[in-house]
């Protein structure tokens, strides 16, 4: 399957301009901030990408700005997420059409029920085009846990499902997974404060958040736990844990936004429901960024 698994996918946020559409120029920006740093791909319209507060339209006019800027540089694997299972299946048609290159596909939202149901609306997404599909498991945020047994029972049914985003934070499940399927499955970290341990593990790859602020740290960090590089890689790790911990708390977005916007790589706005930090939260959020930034390390270079 397609080798835009291994590596650094960062998790877009979706910009916004002060009347609150879309900053198709910042994105645009934005994603060739993150293929120059070396990620292999861009996962638009995630939960980081608040894409249930995005209209049809604007889902369709982020795909195309972010497929050209990408520009054959690597892969873009949009978030499939819907309420109705139909217009899962009708947006990751429309993914395909407009050139994306694989799927990320999520559990429908708000409704949570029994294996026979989701296995029936993630197969229609699967099923829906040949595109590599990334199955993004996440139980703690979309009450659906998906076992090592289920993906196998997917994986005979779907020859393109080729991937999993694993969120579950127990990097046990990925030697559950790896146990079972082999290689058949490439396994992404989807847990940012997990990234070096899930690559010890045997993950391959790492849909990250706190990318959108930091990619060069980000990259670099992959790289040496992927290379087995442990010595230089810790120092590294820990400067950043605290803000890769941003990453897995509800209010997530305003979180990675706030520190985007403090290294001048994004506007800190969110769309409601979401509203900016304020107070006691944004105070101690800028305690943590005013401490990774007056120790943030000088990077060694990749061999």
């Amino acid at each position: 399957m397609a080798n835009f698994w291994q590596g650094v996918l960062p998790a877009l946020t979706t910009p916004f301009l002060p009347d609150g559409s879309v900053d198709h120029v910042f994105l645009a920006l934005h994603v060739d901030q993150m293929m120059l740093a070396g990620c292999t791909g861009i996962v638009p319209l995630g939960s980081l990408g608040e894409t249930a507060t995005l209209s049809v339209d604007e889902k369709r006019a982020v795909l195309q700005t972010v497929v050209q800027a990408v520009a054959g540089r690597g892969a873009v694997v949009p978030g499939v997420a819907a309420l109705a299972t139909g217009d899962a299946v009708a947006f990751a048609r429309m993914a395909q059409d407009l050139g994306c290159d694989g799927l990320m596909v999520l559990p429908p939202y708000v409704y949570s029920t029994d294996w026979r149901e989701m296995r029936a609306h993630v197969s229609a997404v699967i099923g829906a085009t040949p595109l590599p599909c990334m199955l993004y498991n996440n139980p703690l945020a979309y009450k659906t846990d998906f076992s090592a047994e289920q993906m196998a029972e997917l994986a005979t049914q779907h020859a393109n499902f080729a991937a999993v985003k694993e969120s579950s934070a127990d990097v046990r499940r990925i030697a559950a997974i790896r146990s079972l399927l082999g290689d058949r499955l490439q396994i992404l970290i989807g847990v940012d404060d997990m990234i070096v341990e899930g690559v010890a593990a045997g993950a391959t790859g790492w849909i990250a958040g706190l990318v959108n602020a930091f990619p060069r740290e980000s990259v670099l960090l992959f790289e040496l736990a992927r290379t087995g590089r442990a010595a230089e890689a810790m120092p590294l790790y820990h400067w950043f844990l605290p803000l890769l911990r941003l990453d897995v708390v509800p209010k997530f977005v305003q979180l990675i936004k706030l520190v985007q916007s403090r290294v001048d790589m994004g506007p800190v706005r969110v769309r409601a429901p979401r509203l900016v930090l304020e107070g006691s939260e944004l105070a101690q959020a800028n305690a943590v960024i005013d401490h990774a930034l007056a120790t943030r390390p000088v990077l060694p270079a990749l061999r």
